[in-house]
């Protein structure tokens, strides 16, 4: 494990210490990276992490340790790795792994825990909870506290078979600090190898019947629909993002996506509608299709800004969670099944089948939206033209839960493969923008990534510009500037009230980013803008650079 010992054939028994047993089925699953913050009760995690060779990242607190996790697994398709220590390193992530369920990403969260013998009620240990395992299994899709050495590569191998067998959502495993100096006999365990789940026959036969003859088809386009990592030569689009817009072709059906659908299809496509389910608009127009195609999403309310919103056609669903299928809106025809497979079996049978021809008036029938959108965006629009000519076509844009952001750039920041838009949806958490970029830098490092944000948001986690200092990463930080908490300040104003405790202090951004190492500016306008992230992906530091957001 020092570099020089291999990682152990699988089925081999040995005896090594808990923290090398974890670390050996970590490298067995391929593990070269990690995040978090050594402390007290994980130093022999961090002896061996460091033994294997395996990226040690430490941002400069766990909840970024856990949104870079996260921007790393939605740019790279693999499980971001999260090691804290106990107690309150355990909860400082937390946050972040409530996004990550929300947001369906892979996050594995290690962390040690209160001594085998221990009572655990309250005895002054350090760092001491009453049962931190049962506090985060209310934040993720399980966690786990083994109770042998022998334990710990099983329950790294659940762990990434849990990823891998469905809807992916974070997991935690807790290791009694005493494990991990003590020896014991451990079965070294295999990566489990799961097969894509194949979508029922008949269904497709149902759904691909109900298109067929679909008078005013629509399609919606989830988290589900994308594809994270890297890609095959020359294929910029994602599978599913490519097969949808051939059956939206052939149907002359319009594809509107969710937040974490952005990039899976090419929004300049004439029949693509964007990120824009939220508009009103647009909500009309999907609940009069008379039959819509839902692919890899809750159609949640986080998503659509209506919590009655109703469909008046039939839905046919495809999605990896049977869960989905019966929520708020019920499915007509339920594929659970891999969103490539099934897509795939879709349009091969609307290509033997042939389209019912429609109506040229319900064909080209508009959405009327435009005016909406334009209203919508219209603060950010000149800064939005200007990132999209300074940042290349593969650029991953990283949000954070901002008024820019979610009322801007979602909506008015068009992107087409193999370009990516990460934002923390759902949960809504801020802070995420930053670490989350540095995450996503270091998973995919030779794409650019920038990261936007307002003064509110940034302040969560502007320490880890220290991180990515160290770390010497080209990274535009875009900070739209409204003196405080903006959305909230309007919701206010709203409501009849006088605003409260929302109007904040800010410090000079570009003067503290210097002080962190980095680079910093303050821009006026559109042009400066372009200029200053086009630079900024030219330096090897990050680059924090304040917009002031008018009113």
């Amino acid at each position: 494990m020092d570099g020089h010992d291999p990682i152990p054939h699988p089925g081999t028994i040995t005896t090594p210490t808990g923290a090398r047993a974890l670390v050996e089925a970590l490298r067995l699953h391929g593990v070269d990276t990690i995040f978090g913050i050594p402390g007290t009760h994980n130093l022999a995690i961090y002896e061996e992490l460091d033994r294997a060779g395996v990226h040690c990242v430490t941002p400069r607190h766990e909840q970024g340790a856990g949104y870079a996790a996260d921007g790393y697994a939605r740019v790279t398709g693999r499980p971001g790795v999260v090691v804290t220590t106990t107690g309150p390193g355990v909860v400082n992530a937390a946050t972040a792994l409530g996004q990550a369920y929300s947001d369906s990403s892979p996050i594995l969260l290690i962390s040690p825990g209160v001594p085998t013998g221990h009572p655990r009620d309250g005895r002054g240990y350090l760092h001491e909870s009453r049962d931190q395992s049962r506090a985060i299994d209310a934040l993720c899709a399980w966690s786990h506290r083994v109770t042998t050495v022998r334990e710990i590569p099983a329950a790294v191998a659940r762990a990434f078979g849990r990823f891998a067998e469905g809807r992916p959502r974070p997991v935690h495993i807790e290791i009694p600090f005493d494990l991990l100096d003590l020896k014991g006999p451990v079965k070294i365990v295999p990566p489990y190898r799961i097969t894509r789940r194949e979508p029922d026959p008949n269904a497709l036969d149902v759904a691909a019947g109900l298109l067929r003859t679909a008078r005013r088809p629509g399609f919606v386009l989830g988290g589900g629909a994308q594809c994270p990592g890297e890609r095959p030569p020359g294929e910029d689009e994602p599978p599913v993002g490519r097969l949808t817009m051939r059956l939206a072709e052939r149907l002359g059906a319009r594809v509107v996506t969710t937040v974490n659908g952005k990039g899976a299809v090419p929004e300049s496509h004439p029949l693509a509608l964007g990120t824009t389910l939220h508009l009103a608009a647009v909500r009309r127009w999907l609940a009069a299709c008379d039959v819509v195609l839902a692919v890899g999403t809750e159609l949640g309310p986080a998503d659509l800004w209506d919590d009655e919103f109703a469909l008046s056609g039939r839905l046919v669903r495809i999605d990896i969670d049977p869960g989905q299928m019966h929520g708020d809106h019920v499915a007509d025809v339920a594929i659970v099944a891999d969103a490539e497979l099934a897509v795939r079996g879709l349009a091969e049978r609307l290509d033997r089948q042939g389209v019912v021809p429609r109506p040229r008036r319900e064909r080209d029938a508009g959405i009327g939206h435009g005016a909406e959108f334009a209203e919508l965006t219209r603060r950010w629009s000149g800064q939005l033209a200007a990132l999209r000519r300074a940042l290349p076509k593969e650029s991953v844009v990283v949000g954070d839960n901002s008024m820019c952001v979610y009322h801007g750039a979602l909506v008015g920041m068009p992107m087409d493969p193999p370009g990516r838009f990460l934002f923390p949806t759902g949960f809504g958490t801020l802070g995420f923008a930053l670490p989350a970029a540095i995450g996503a830098k270091l998973g995919r490092p030779g794409v650019p990534v920038v990261a936007l944000a307002g003064d509110g948001a940034f302040q969560f986690s502007l320490q880890e510009l220290a991180t990515a200092v160290e770390l010497q990463l080209s990274l535009p930080v875009v900070v739209f500037a409204n003196g405080g908490f903006g959305e909230i300040r309007e919701e206010m104003r709203e409501r009849g009230m006088r605003p409260v405790a929302v109007d904040l202090h800010a410090p000079d951004f570009p003067a503290l980013a210097v002080a962190y190492g980095a680079r910093g500016r303050a821009v006026k306008t559109p042009g400066e803008l372009e200029d200053a992230v086009a630079e900024a992906l030219r330096t090897p530091v990050p680059t924090v650079i304040v917009v002031p957001e008018e009113e």
